[in-house]
């Protein structure tokens, strides 16, 4: 079973948490809530989020200010941020969300399938990531175990073959998410797209290098950063 993404929504307003999700109730995933920026952060702790649905306007610790230690912790600073607000002061203001890190800002009130078909594309390159990670370390397990002879040889081809199976699958899912992105012109995600491509073909290199015959054996997998 595959797991669910988690998604961080972020505002002090209890009704416009509930606004978000009944808009993302339809994408399935876990969604998470929290009414301040010291919840949000406090949450981030513990759990890895695809994607983090921040308001810009809350009293104390705004969605800047929390935007700021979200990008400077090493463990979150990956995760995409969209910038959710109910006043728009003008180029400025969205400079200061993209300069604090954001991928997106929306100005409220909001398209919700816009709202919904963005997360999407950010949940969707969570999973092809969580799945790259698991190839990853199945391909890491067989490069420690060399090459072994006999019986075990079968088993070693065997399992050479669901790898390679399930990264073709992984393939195909990226390559169609790519032309997706390629149509919604999404800067951001685009970019990350790419990144996870480049993921794929060292790995598939690497895989490739274990069939007999080819690249002398077991070796060491590329970096996949």
């Amino acid at each position: 079973m595959v797991q669910k993404a988690k998604i961080l929504l972020v505002d002090d307003r209890p009704e416009n948490l509930l606004a978000l999700e009944a808009i993302l109730s339809a994408l399935d995933q876990t969604l998470v809530r929290a009414s301040s920026g010291e919840e949000a952060l406090k949450a981030l702790l513990t759990d890895d989020f695809a994607v983090i649905l921040l308001d810009v306007q809350m009293p104390g610790m705004d969605g800047f200010e929390t935007a700021a230690h979200i990008k400077r912790r090493e463990r979150t600073r990956d995760i995409p941020i969209i910038f959710l607000t109910a006043i728009n002061h003008g180029p400025h203001h969205t400079f200061r969300g993209y300069a604090a890190g954001a991928v997106d800002y929306i100005s409220k009130p909001f398209d919700p399938w816009v709202l919904r078909a963005k997360v999407s594309v950010f949940v969707d390159l969570y999973m092809k990531n969580c799945q790259l990670r698991e190839q990853a370390s199945l391909l890491r397990l067989q490069l420690e175990g060399g090459q072994p002879a006999g019986e075990d040889a079968k088993e070693s081809a065997g399992l050479l073959a669901e790898l390679s199976a399930r990264l073709a699958a992984v393939e195909e899912q990226a390559e169609a998410l790519s032309k997706q992105l390629d149509e919604s012109a999404d800067a951001a995600a685009v970019a990350t797209a790419a990144h996870l491509e480049r993921k794929l073909t060292g790995l598939r290199r690497a895989l490739d290098a274990l069939e007999p015959g080819v690249g002398g054996g077991a070796g060491a997998v590329p970096s996949q950063n």
